[in-house]
């Protein structure tokens, strides 16, 4: 392409991360919670951020749960971001529909229950994370 070797990789490498980032994006936007949700969502962010940690902690949870669990940790801990946080409302709707995929994704594995012993917040609270997680609706 431009007769250098670094140069291509170079280019190579930056191509391929923006397709990532796009695929990334994508995602997101596949995965986000419908309608109010989202705002419900980020409405919730502390209660559930206090959540996730007390299920990382929990031994009687499989070790996938946790393991789930800790990398979400991780990657809120993270200062890099799909979408940079000082983007208004669009900047933390990233974060809160990656702990939506991930909250569904525990729920289903570990149940409900253990979900609901955990909780730090209001019962309103706790029903709009079982909107959020879409145990809410029949399974077909």
């Amino acid at each position: 392409m431009t007769g250098s070797p670094w140069w291509d990789l170079a280019l190579g490498l930056a191509a391929a991360l923006l397709a990532a980032w796009l695929v990334l994006l994508l995602a997101l936007v596949v995965a986000r919670p419908r309608g109010n949700l989202l705002r419900e969502a980020l409405r919730l962010l502390p209660d559930v951020l206090r959540l996730v940690r007390r299920l990382a902690a929990d031994r009687t949870l499989p070790r996938g749960v946790r393991v789930r669990l800790g990398l979400l940790l991780a990657y809120l801990a993270l200062p890099v971001d799909l979408i940079p946080d000082f983007i208004p409302v669009l900047g933390y709707a990233d974060d809160a529909i990656i702990v939506t995929a991930v909250l569904r994704s525990v729920v289903r594995r570990a149940g409900l229950d253990a979900v609901r012993a955990h909780w730090p917040g209001t019962e309103d609270g706790f029903a709009a994370v079982v909107r959020l997680t879409g145990l809410d609706r029949p399974r077909s």
